[in-house]
C-alpha cells in the first residue's frame, strides 16, 4: 500500500454545506441486555433496553448478535456495525456533503472515525484513510492488533498498520466498515483517502468539491 503524505503547513479554512439533519442509528456495541448506538454521527452511547434517547431511538430488545430498535414508530433490527437512515431523511445512496477548498488548494474537513471528532485532509493520492499513530490511540483504535507493514511517504519509510474502522463519517454521509491504516511517523493529520472516497461520487468544480454517498 503506498500512501502520500502531502501535508505540509495548511492554513485549514473549510466550508460545509449542511444538509438537512437525518436520524440514522449504527450499532458499535452489543450485549445481552444493551446496545451501544451512533445516533446521526455522534459518540457511541449504551442504552437498555426499554430506554429511549433523547431523538426518540427506543431500544426493544438485544443479544450479542443483534438489537431491534423503534425508529419513527416502526421496528428495526440492527446487527453489528449495522446502520439505519430513516425514511423521509436525505436517502442512505444520497447524502452529499460541499467541501471548500482553503488558500493552498487543499480539501480540509471536520469529521468522525468511530464516533469521534476528527480532521482530515481529503487525499485522493491515499489508497486507505489513514490515522497518525496518536490520533488512533485518542480515538481508542488498538492498531498494534492490526497486520503491520510499512509505507513509502514523502519523509521516508513509515511503519503503518492495517485497521478495520467501525463508522467514518463526513457530513451527512456514514459509512461503515472502512479498511484503514495507522502510521508511525510520516503523517501530521489523517488523510481521507480512497477507501471512503470510493464509495462516494467526486464532483469537483473550481474550489467546490461535491461528495454523494454511492452505497
Amino acid at each position: 500500500m503506498r500512501l502520500r503524505d502531502s501535508i505540509a503547513a495548511l492554513a485549514f479554512g473549510l466550508a460545509i454545506a449542511a444538509p438537512a439533519a437525518a436520524t440514522d442509528v449504527t450499532v458499535v456495541g452489543l450485549s445481552s441486555t444493551r446496545a451501544s448506538v451512533s445516533i446521526n454521527g455522534g459518540a457511541p452511547r449504551w442504552l437498555a433496553v426499554g430506554q429511549k434517547s433523547p431523538e426518540g431511538v427506543l431500544l426493544v430488545a438485544a443479544d450479542r448478535d443483534s438489537a431491534t430498535f423503534e425508529i419513527d414508530g416502526k421496528r428495526r433490527v440492527l446487527k453489528m456495525n449495522q446502520a439505519y437512515v430513516a425514511a423521509g431523511a436525505p436517502g442512505g445512496a444520497g447524502n452529499s456533503v460541499t467541501l471548500r477548498a482553503d488558500a493552498r488548494g487543499h480539501f480540509i474537513a471536520d469529521g468522525q472515525v468511530n464516533g469521534g471528532a476528527v480532521r482530515f485532509l481529503v487525499d485522493t493520492g491515499a489508497t486507505a484513510v489513514a490515522l497518525p499513530a496518536g490520533e488512533a490511540r485518542r480515538l481508542g483504535i488498538n492498531y498494534l492488533k492490526g497486520e503491520r507493514g510499512s509505507v513509502q511517504t514523502a519523509n521516508g519509510t513509515a511503519t503503518a498498520y492495517r485497521v478495520k474502522l467501525d463508522t467514518v463519517r463526513l457530513g451527512d454521509i456514514t459509512l461503515n466498515n472502512i479498511d484503514g491504516v495507522v502510521l508511525e511517523g510520516g503523517l501530521q493529520m489523517p488523510l481521507l483517502g480512497m477507501t471512503f472516497l470510493n464509495r462516494t461520487e467526486m464532483k469537483r468544480d473550481g474550489e467546490t468539491m461535491v461528495l454523494t454517498k454511492r452505497y
